[in-house]
């Protein structure tokens, strides 16, 4: 008999403890450390999506002078590709 009522007793703490604990919350919102710590989370994320605009930025930028320096290369390549050709359709055509 000792056990089960060792484990009545038990049950009626637990209940208690959450019972006080519920109504802790209902009436004083969440523990100081507990919003603390959320906080800290949201300004962590806010620092991280900082980065990562920044991150992206600087991308998209090396990336626009990677396109531009292939791109003008292949402007200067067509454009004597071009001359060439036309100056050989002239020589022959004189």
């Amino acid at each position: 008999m000792n056990a089960a009522k060792g484990e009545a007793t038990e049950k009626e703490l637990d209940a208690l403890i959450t019972r006080r604990h519920d109504r802790r919350v209902v009436e004083e919102g969440e523990r100081p450390a507990e919003e603390m710590w959320a906080e800290s989370e949201r300004r962590h994320n806010v620092h991280r999506r900082e980065e990562m605009r920044a991150a992206w930025c600087e991308y998209h930028r090396e990336q626009a002078a990677r396109h531009r320096a292939v791109l003008e290369s292949l402007i200067v390549r067509h454009e004597a590709e071009a001359e060439r050709l036309q100056a050989t359709d002239e020589r022959k055509t004189a």
